[in-house]
């Protein structure tokens, strides 16, 4: 059998909500081990289908913690006692990579801090997720999501001009900073590989939103004021924007080249008798009468439902769009399904189960879903067999409230 890109690592998961354990579901998704150490009442993502008043069809949990945390194993700890925290050195001493996401301190308090556990293994990537990053006055702030979209700018960027900040759901400031993280990991690995040097790396929501809108803040830099917010209706390249179909579905062009396309365009649209018109014949003519150019595509948009403007496009050959999907739409979009960016899992409990897919395609070592999200404390005693504890020391443990 093929092996996986991260088969053979060992990560240990001190995580909790979002941002650090999409992380490391990312390295799980590619062949690692990843131990997930929980307290006695678990991650608090456990509750989240509660905490968000919503509830799921299948019995395997709720989607916010199943998404989160699939291919680990969980094990409990008391890390409020010293032979619980005994339990995580032997794991350091096994392990590759520690992965949390606490606030600064908490780690200290714990004796799980970098300086403690390298002494144990030198070679561990340590891995942190924060709000804001290591140094400046907020670097111990705690921080969700929305303080990550908030204090980002991201929110000013979204919408037409005038409207208050927007909303992104989804828990995309975690998300960005869980894929920065992973990249900073992998990162830290192939640098031990070359150095044998093990180090601490830290990602924060703050520092992973900006890089992800980093062409706007280049820009803002550059130019000295941010890039405005656009109407619809006054699109400066009519060939770049969404129009509204007539079932109510929206369609997305793309033609950044716009003069290449319009004649093509004004064909596929029906309104030939535009394409020489002086006021609309030159990307320069259109961005000054934008407003009247949009206006006729609107209308024009408006005469078929989607469906049949996208076949119209795709007959025309050459022009650049996309259906402006809502989430539902993604289960059945067929470049979705048929790259596995959806994809069936055999769950233990639930059956089979539509789970969101891996991103990467690799030809000789794929990656996959291997394991669901596990019940709290599932594999504890299989890790601690695997330290070399025996069932005498883990009956202990238990009486001692240790695990």
């Amino acid at each position: 059998m093929e092996s996986a890109p991260l088969q053979g690592i060992r990560i240990i998961d001190w995580t909790i909500w979002q941002q650090g354990p999409v992380a490391t579901a990312m390295l799980g998704d590619l062949g690692a081990d990843v131990i997930k150490i929980e307290n006695t009442t678990g991650d608090p993502a456990r509750g989240m289908s509660r905490i968000a008043g919503l509830s799921t069809k299948k019995a395997a949990g709720n989607f916010y913690f199943d998404n989160n945390n699939r291919n680990k194993r969980s094990m409990t700890v008391n890390l409020s006692t010293d032979e619980g925290r005994q339990i995580i050195y032997r794991l350091v001493e096994k392990s590759d990579v520690l992965v949390h996401n606490f606030r600064r301190g908490v780690a200290e308090r714990n004796g799980l801090d970098y300086n403690t556990l390298c002494k144990y293994n030198p070679k561990l990537i340590y891995a942190v997720a924060s709000g804001y990053g290591p140094s400046g006055p907020d670097a111990s702030a705690p921080a969700f999501d929305r303080c990550g979209l908030a204090r980002s700018g991201i929110m000013t960027t979204l919408g037409e001009p005038d409207m208050p900040p927007l909303m992104m759901m989804g828990g995309i400031a975690d998300q960005t900073g869980a894929i920065i993280l992973a990249y900073a990991v992998l990162s830290a690995l192939v640098a031990r590989e070359r150095s044998g040097v093990g180090q601490e790396v830290e990602v924060s929501q703050l520092g992973s939103m900006i890089h992800l809108q980093s062409l706007n803040l280049a820009a803002a830099l550059q130019l000295g004021q941010p890039l405005p917010r656009r109407r619809r209706a006054f699109e400066g390249n009519p060939l770049s924007n969404h129009y509204q179909c007539g079932d109510g579905k929206w369609i997305s062009l793309a033609m950044l080249q716009a003069d290449r396309y319009w004649p093509t365009l004004c064909s596929a649209l029906g309104i030939e008798q535009y394409q020489n018109d002086d006021r609309f014949k030159t990307m320069e003519a259109r961005s000054q009468n934008c407003e009247e150019i949009i206006s006729i595509m609107d209308r024009a948009f408006a005469a078929r439902d989607r469906a049949a403007w996208i076949q119209r496009f795709k007959e025309a050959g050459e022009l650049i769009y996309a259906p402006v999907n809502d989430i539902w739409d993604l289960t059945s979009d067929p470049q979705v399904v048929e790259n596995g960016y959806i994809t069936d899992f055999d769950h233990p409990a639930a059956g089979k189960t539509k789970m969101v897919g891996i991103p990467v395609h690799f030809s000789k070592t794929p990656a996959s879903i291997r394991l669901p999200a596990p019940e709290l404390g599932q594999h504890t005693e299989e890790v601690l067999l695997d330290l070399g504890y025996d069932w005498a020391d883990i009956s202990s443990l238990k009486d001692n409230g240790v695990i």
